[in-house]
């Protein structure tokens, strides 16, 4: 609806009448709103990054993870998985499954084990050894599970206090298929763990991610990566103008489609 009301002021403004017109003015409005303007590097260069990965189960964040890693070995940075979602079945070897599949050392516990001890074990492993970037995995919690998001608390508390040397960062992953909920998960993961940047995944259906432009106008978090398929290599930077464009394209490049 802010969009709108813009969009509504510019058209009278402007004496707009041409539907096409309409459609690049609010392009660019969207645009505008999506671009980051918070000027934090995701995964700076030249200085080792810890980036903590959050989000709910069935976003995606473990094929996330393995994206950021494909991308980031393919820059010749040295990196490293931990391990932290102890509690859910299967997912210490999940993780270990795409380590050894990329080529990058896991650092684990037995399941149920203390998440906080595993980031600590982790971050020590990391500074030994000169890595250049640490992607932690963290329980899939639902964001209304008050006692699940504490414990993500005590989780970044850790990293804080003891990621000395380290940059830190806190990735949110975000079903693009999700809508309001998707706000909702947003609003209440930063409120927990103040979240730098997200991660929209699934964007290679027909869902077109419009979720991002709540959380970017309500919350102004910037979106960071998109995925766009299941490979380890489906992803790539968010580029606020082309997804514009494939949100509103042209009306001339809708014609013929079905209704």
């Amino acid at each position: 609806m802010s969009l709108i009301d813009q969009l509504r002021d510019i058209v009278d403004d402007e004496s707009i009448k041409e539907p096409d017109q309409v459609r690049i003015r609010m392009r660019t409005l969207i645009t505008e709103m999506l671009t980051d303007s918070s000027d934090v590097d995701p995964i700076p260069d030249g200085e080792p990054v810890v980036l903590l990965v959050v989000g709910v189960n069935g976003a995606g964040k473990t094929t996330s993870i393995a994206k950021l890693v494909d991308v980031a070995k393919e820059e010749g940075q040295n990196v490293m998985l931990a391990a932290a979602d102890t509690f859910r079945a299967g997912a210490i070897e999940q993780i270990q499954i795409w380590g050894d599949r990329l080529g990058v050392p896991v650092i684990a516990q037995q399941a149920g084990s203390d998440p906080g001890a595993v980031a600590f074990d982790a971050l020590n492993a990391a500074r030994a050894r000169d890595i250049d970037l640490l992607i932690i995995d963290t329980a899939g919690r639902l964001h209304t599970t008050h006692n699940l998001m504490e414990e993500l608390r005590k989780v970044r508390g850790i990293v804080e206090k003891n990621g000395a040397g380290f940059t830190e960062r806190v990735l949110l992953v975000i079903d693009g298929t999700t809508g309001q909920n998707g706000l909702m998960q947003a609003k209440s993961f930063t409120e927990s763990v103040q979240c730098n940047g997200v991660f929209l995944t699934k964007l290679d259906g027909t869902a077109k991610g419009g979720v991002a432009l709540a959380i970017a106008g309500e919350l102004k978090l910037p979106i960071w990566f998109i995925g766009t398929g299941e490979k380890s290599s489906d992803m790539s930077a968010f580029d606020a103008e082309a997804f514009a464009g494939a949100l509103l394209p042209d009306m001339a490049d809708t014609a013929g489609t079905s209704n």
